[in-house]
């Protein structure tokens, strides 16, 4: 079975990384690069083990749209949205025996090394979700 683990970010966070953190301590270099050379290592081991699908980083919110409908009509709304509003930073897709195993896998996020003065304004967390791979059948 295949699962998306979904890393959340705000355009906060993404500021923080780059240096553009304003009132908050940005990350220094080897800061940051802790954290890339973690998300390699487990990039990597996935890799080995035979259970990465797919990953990707996602881009700043500040180059985000967001699309909703209102009346039948397109509304479309540029990033970035409030500093506060998590979205999503990055994906993993991993194919896995259970449900449990995605989530170990997911749990060792927990330890992503991240700057003691890092503020950041939610609480740490990752997303889990089974990939349908055919569309749901309604129950008769």
């Amino acid at each position: 079975m295949k699962y998306m683990i979904m890393l959340m970010g705000s355009q906060r966070d993404y500021d923080m990384l780059t240096g553009k953190a304003g009132d908050r301590p940005a990350w220094s270099a080897e800061e940051v690069g802790a954290l890339h050379e973690f998300m390699t290592k487990w990039n990597n081991d996935l890799v080995a083990s035979g259970e990465f699908v797919d990953g990707r980083g996602l881009s700043a919110p500040v180059h985000a749209r967001r699309v909703s409908s209102k009346d039948g009509v397109p509304v479309v709304t540029d990033g970035p949205y409030p500093e506060t509003q998590e979205v999503l930073a990055g994906y993993t897709i991993v194919e896995c025996e259970s449900f449990d195993r995605a989530t170990e896998i997911a749990a060792q996020l927990a330890d992503t090394p991240h700057p003691e003065h890092a503020q950041l304004d939610h609480d740490w967390y990752v997303d889990i979700r089974p990939i349908d791979e055919q569309p749901p059948v309604p129950e008769v």
